[in-house]
């Protein structure tokens, strides 16, 4: 690909204005605590500020006593159901559970076999693309980010739609379907052309096949000979399950919520959950965690000892190694304390296979990790937070066992979220009904209006 020449003279102004920039912009932290403003939505005890109800996904993980929050072992439900006993029927099953979880938060209830036999047929007859899609859309202007390309094709999407901005909630739901059908071949597509453009690899574009879970063909796609195990599917199906839903309060889902309110189309909306879950502090995550893991493993000369591990990353936590940010990646939670479900979940299942597929020492060394740098930080926070391995921590050495690259961990996050965001978008249409619009605080001094030839 070509480089893009930088305008020299709008490079200079910016530098030029960077002081202006900074003191313009920066707000003390004493103005945030004397107006007892709660940054991040988040009360002064670590627990979210309530900003709505819903009856589609609840993440517990601490109770209140006396007013304040409790440690307990982390559990999540979608629509009531624990995701421990949704992801043990299905191993046990030996099925594919994750369309069944999408239509569980898309219609409320869980399929009788008729029921999930119809639907997918109905996900499989929505993965085919509009007409030109591909070659209008995706080939021209190609992009190193794959979840950048796809908020393009999101949006892109509204143009091929002869209804777009209804936002009755049958045509709602249909673009829901759509919108779950079609971004695994978005991501994919815009992967493999990502890779020839920009890696000078061969171009290959695999259709998806009709008979084929989302998980069975992400992976078919993927990769250039189709080849895959069953026991690779059914982990990534895991992965997708786990990632689906997780209440109305995360970053992504509150963004799709809060643009819902507005009254903007599907398409406009989960290009904002998407570009939000983009974030490294979000859907992010795990990338972060796999670029800390090979930093350590560059840096701690013997990985087998424990003290040296843990003098490193104490390095880590006090900003002198990785990146400089104080933080050990995949270790905490906005509201999981003693446990986060998902973790636990991915560990159970996945241990055998990384082992299995040459990645059992990887898989160990992470969780010394877990253990040695949970250790720290609870040490660190003593009584103020107690914390835990988050699903990011091991969810990168999975896909990585799986062949899947660091550019489509993130991507594959958004896969199997968009339900989770297209069910919130449809309970904030039918039980919202008011445009979300929180307060600011305005801090600035009122001033007199100075002619320019006044001004100094």
């Amino acid at each position: 690909m070509q480089n893009f020449a930088r305008n020299e003279v709008t490079l200079g102004y910016v530098q030029k204005m960077s002081e202006n920039i900074r003191s313009s912009y920066s707000i003390a932290p004493g103005q945030f605590r004397s107006y007892n403003i709660k940054r991040g939505l988040r009360n002064s005890d670590g627990t979210g500020v309530l900003a709505g109800v819903t009856n589609i996904g609840s993440v517990q993980g601490y109770m209140m006593l006396d007013g304040d929050p409790i440690p307990m072992p982390g559990k999540l439900y979608y629509r009531g159901l624990d995701i421990s006993d949704i992801i043990q029927s299905h191993v046990k099953k030996n099925i594919f559970g994750f369309e069944e979880v999408c239509y569980l938060l898309l219609i409320g209830k869980l399929p009788t076999e008729e029921e999930m036999n119809a639907f997918n047929c109905v996900i499989a007859e929505a993965r085919k693309m509009p007409e030109g899609f591909n070659e209008n859309i995706l080939f021209k202007a190609p992009n190193q980010s794959i979840m950048n390309k796809l908020a393009t094709g999101v949006m892109s999407l509204y143009s091929y739609d002869d209804r777009p901005d209804d936002t009755s909630p049958e045509n709602v739901l249909r673009q829901s379907i759509e919108l779950i059908a079609r971004l695994p071949i978005i991501v994919l597509n815009a992967y493999n052309i990502k890779r020839h453009y920009y890696d000078n690899d061969s171009l290959y574009l695999h259709m998806p096949k009709p008979e084929l879970s989302i998980a069975e063909n992400i992976l078919r796609m993927l990769r250039d000979d189709k080849k895959y195990t069953p026991e690779e599917a059914h982990l990534l199906d895991l992965m997708l399950t786990l990632h689906a839903e997780h209440g109305g309060g995360n970053n992504s889902t509150f963004t799709c919520r809060v643009l819902t309110s507005t009254g903007t189309d599907t398409y406009a909306t989960i290009t904002g959950a998407i570009n939000a879950l983009k974030g490294p502090l979000h859907g992010g995550a795990n990338t972060k965690v796999m670029q800390m893991f090979k930093n350590i493993k560059e840096n701690v000369q013997n990985l087998d000892d424990d003290n040296e591990l843990r003098d490193y990353l104490v390095k880590i936590l006090s900003g002198e190694a990785n990146d400089g940010s104080g933080k050990i990646y995949g270790l905490g939670h906005a509201v999981y304390t003693e446990s986060d479900p998902r973790n636990l979940l991915l560990k159970e299942y996945a241990r055998d296979l990384a082992f299995k597929n040459g990645a059992g020492e990887d898989f160990a060394l992470m969780e010394r990790i877990e253990k040695i740098g949970k250790e720290l930080l609870n040490e660190k926070l003593k009584d103020r937070k107690t914390v835990c391995a988050n699903v990011d921590m091991y969810s990168g050495i999975i896909y990585k066992m799986l062949g899947i690259p660091e550019e489509m961990f993130t991507p594959l996050f958004a896969i199997a979220r968009v339900s989770g965001w297209c069910a919130h978008r449809l309970e904030e249409l039918i039980s919202g009904g008011k445009i979300i619009r929180p307060g600011y605080k305005a801090v600035m001094h009122k001033t007199a209006y100075v002619p320019m030839e006044e001004r100094s």
